[in-house]
């Protein structure tokens, strides 16, 4: 990539590229709860069952997300909006304040109500830049129907508003 790259140009542009939007759940060290709004999830394979995501190197929940932990993808739905705002930012321990859950395999946090959920294990943290894209292998999901949280132009967006 050139030197010459305007890095908030480029951010503008990534923002055309519609996402939807997940929280990634897991156990910090002192195993209490932590949790992040991500829009960089990927499915990566079926055999074996594969997903992606991407997470700041700089993000204070580095330690929780290391190779061998364990996780939840929720993936949200419309009307989740203040979910996603919750988890994107503000201190760990008021994130899951009054937010109901569950825990998942190895005690990750289930969130209620998502459009999707995949459970599993870190497999690898791989340095990628700024990043690290952490591959996860898949052990258990489950879904429901309904339109998804959608993230585009650094806003959020409802997939009913965009078939209208």
């Amino acid at each position: 990539m050139p030197a010459t790259i305007d890095p908030f140009a480029l951010r503008q542009a990534l923002a055309r590229f519609a996402t939807g939007v997940a929280v990634v759940t897991g156990l910090g060290p002192d195993g209490a709860p932590v949790g992040l709004t991500v829009s960089s999830f990927a499915s990566v394979s079926l055999d074996p069952p594969l997903v992606a995501w991407g997470l700041a190197r700089r993000s204070r929940q580095g330690a929780a997300f290391r190779v061998g932990a364990a996780l939840a993808i929720n993936v949200l739905g419309e009307g989740q909006e203040a979910l996603s705002r919750r988890f994107a930012g503000g201190p760990q321990a008021e994130r899951f304040a009054g937010v109901g859950w569950r825990p998942g395999l190895g005690g990750a946090p289930l969130l209620e109500g998502c459009l999707a959920s995949f459970e599993g294990i870190i497999r690898r943290r791989i340095t990628a830049g700024d990043h690290w894209l952490l591959l996860c292998a898949a052990q258990r999901f489950a879904w429901r129907d309904g339109p998804p949280l959608l993230f585009f132009a650094s806003r959020y967006g409802l997939a009913s508003a965009a078939a209208a």
